[in-house]
């Protein structure tokens, strides 16, 4: 594939259709979101080598299925700086976009662009295919508003080799661009479930033998570093939930629990960010399965 010639217009086709996908209805529409950043790229791009789609027809014959690099826009600085982006685009015929930085703006949402956007295919993944009798441990986030927190978790869940991450239909749009931002690539190595139910997902997953476990401090909620003192099991193959940054899990949710735990609070502190908490809930399971 030849050099293209550098995009220096805001108005030109290829980015007003690219900026589009910054609004979530259009994003819905067209099956594809926005990545920002050669962190994100890479592991985009490598997700694709891994899968072997080795041409654009192939990628947009199957939009929607595993996260392809559909079209990725690069200022010259950048090409030069990661020049392995532009020779896997040319390897896997991939449409590509030279732009100049004030172009690029308008698809990055960060105060300072690192240079390369990419459109990717939506990750659109079954729930039945990742609540199998095999899988040890899901994080489920009901309710979940907060882009940043969304993201961070599904990266900690990645770290922490958990099978999947699932977002009720009432959480964020994990393809908002935050989000996206905020699992730093990991949402090309770690299954994510979208627009489900709660009861849905419990109902599943208790059929496939996983306990379900609410991570809140309500009053019945056993102290996660004692959970020998309660009876409960953290070795067990286990589904989280995680519930609303501002109150939590709401009873109706909590009913649908099997049971539920919150992290200790030993100094003055009045509560944990919601992440912050997720990461210690995930790693005592994952801790305590590998034991």
């Amino acid at each position: 594939m030849k050099t293209p010639d550098v995009i220096t217009s805001p108005q030109s086709k290829r980015i007003k259709a690219a900026v589009k996908l910054l609004r979530r209805n259009h994003r819905k529409q067209m099956g594809q979101f926005l990545v920002e950043g050669p962190q994100a790229v890479r592991e985009a791009l490598d997700r694709q080598v891994e899968l072997g789609l080795e041409s654009r027809t192939a990628v947009l014959d199957w939009v929607g299925a595993n996260g392809a690099v559909v079209e990725l826009f690069i200022t010259e600085e950048a090409a030069e700086r990661h020049s392995e982006f532009v020779d896997t685009v040319k390897e896997l015929r991939i449409r590509w976009n030279l732009v100049t930085e004030e172009v690029l703006t308008e698809l990055s949402t960060t105060v300072n662009s690192q240079g390369v956007v990419a459109v990717c295919a939506q990750l659109d993944v079954e729930i039945t295919s990742v609540i199998t009798p095999e899988a040890q441990l899901i994080v489920v986030l009901s309710q979940v508003r907060d882009p940043g927190n969304a993201g961070t978790i599904i990266r900690l869940a990645d770290a922490a080799g958990a099978d999947a991450v699932v977002l009720t239909s009432s959480s964020v749009d994990v393809y908002n661009d935050k989000t996206v931002r905020s699992t730093a690539g990991s949402l090309f190595h770690i299954p994510v479930v979208t627009g489900v139910g709660l009861a849905e997902v419990t109902e599943l997953a208790r059929a496939r033998g996983l306990q379900v476990l609410a991570a809140d401090a309500n009053d019945n909620a056993h102290d996660l570093h004692h959970p020998w003192d309660s009876g409960l099991d953290l070795s067990a193959r286990t589904a989280w939930v995680f519930g609303n940054e501002a109150w939590g899990m709401r009873s109706s949710d909590l009913e649908l629990c099997d049971d539920s735990a919150a992290v200790p609070i030993y100094g003055k502190a009045e509560s944990l960010n919601l992440a912050t908490a997720a990461s210690v809930c995930i790693y005592e399971s994952a801790r305590n399965q590998r034991m």
